[in-house]
């Protein structure tokens, strides 16, 4: 006799068109009962549009008719929220002081390393005026929703994206809005997203420790943060900052990465501190927090993220990077 654990399975084959995620991952799998044969499901219709509706229900057919001893399969679709349907383990925003040190790069990476550990992870692009996560991913909108709420694109890993960019016409448009109008589309993204089960869901906030920042903080239940800095003097006081930001909003720091902290040349074997001397260790203790990573400058991270590639970035210092994630992320479990 088929049980329901055997249905999710094959529903877990499902993909939802757009996102090509599960309705299983997404969480849109509200209920099954079995009876003599009998199978009924009830699917979430949150962000999808008639004609997709369709296409799942006929695929979600095929999926358990290929089951043993079912003989007929119903459906019903019933309304849910999309903050309702997300079950996500941890948020974790990643911070600065400051604009230019690489946070959207550093959000990517530990996005990345995540996802090669095999969590499903997601990344909100929360920088509404400065929105580049989906150019490093080379994902484009538009994407798919309807009132009840809206589909991430997903990476070529896998990996959800939401942001502005997804939403706009072109790419290229700037958002030229007051403080109020950003903190009202970031609160949207963090509750209308249909983000479905997701381990981590990385929050690449904006720089500063202004009203969008404040808002992540405020509105989402955020378990943690990274803070992301550079080299130059100048980073003490604004890493301080952000540290203070943090101590005052009651979330913890779990890290600190140092982004640009050399240049390697090949050639001459040499690392080359383009601006100064490493902070690392002085910033991880004015932070309270472990030291996860002192990245280089590397021209090809340039190269892969203009070509909307950066997943397939390898390098030693990447995965000495991700073991370090991988053991505080532990850690905080």
């Amino acid at each position: 006799m088929t049980t329901e654990t055997q249905i999710r399975q094959a529903l877990g084959n499902v993909l939802v068109p757009g996102v090509q995620r599960s309705i299983v991952g997404l969480n849109m799998v509200r209920g099954i009962t079995i009876s003599e044969g009998k199978v009924s499901v009830n699917l979430a219709s949150t962000g999808l549009v008639p004609g997709a509706q369709d296409w799942i229900k006929d695929r979600t057919r095929d999926a358990i008719e290929k089951l043993p001893d079912v003989k007929e399969v119903s459906f019903e679709y019933s309304q849910a929220k999309a903050k309702d349907l997300n079950k996500i383990g941890q948020m974790i925003a990643v911070m600065s002081g400051k604009g230019g040190v690489g946070k959207s790069l550093v959000s990517s990476m530990i996005a990345i390393a995540l996802k090669r550990q095999g969590y499903e992870v997601g990344i909100l692009d929360a920088d509404i005026t400065g929105p580049s996560i989906p150019r490093i991913f080379g994902v484009k909108g538009p994407i798919g929703g309807n009132d009840d709420g809206l589909l991430p694109v997903l990476t070529k890993s896998g990996i959800e994206v939401m942001s502005i960019n997804l939403l706009l016409p072109d790419e290229n448009e700037a958002v030229i809005w007051r403080g109020p109008l950003i903190g009202n589309i970031i609160k949207q993204f963090g509750e209308d997203v249909l983000w479905g089960n997701l381990d981590y869901l990385i929050i690449d906030l904006p720089p500063g420790t202004a009203d969008a920042p404040l808002t992540v903080l405020q509105s989402l239940p955020v378990s943690g943060i990274i803070v992301v800095f550079t080299p130059q003097d100048l980073v003490d006081m604004i890493v301080k900052k952000a540290v203070n930001m943090a101590q005052k909003m009651e979330k913890r720091i779990i890290g600190v990465v140092e982004n640009m902290s050399y240049l390697y040349v090949p050639e001459i074997n040499k690392k080359i501190e383009i601006f100064g001397k490493s902070r690392g260790e002085q910033m991880a203790k004015a932070a309270g927090a472990p030291l996860l990573g002192q990245l280089p400058i590397d021209p090809q991270v340039a190269k892969l993220c203009d070509e909307g590639n950066i997943e397939s970035y390898t390098s030693k210092v990447f995965d000495e990077f991700s073991q370090k994630l991988a053991g505080i992320i532990k850690a905080e479990h």
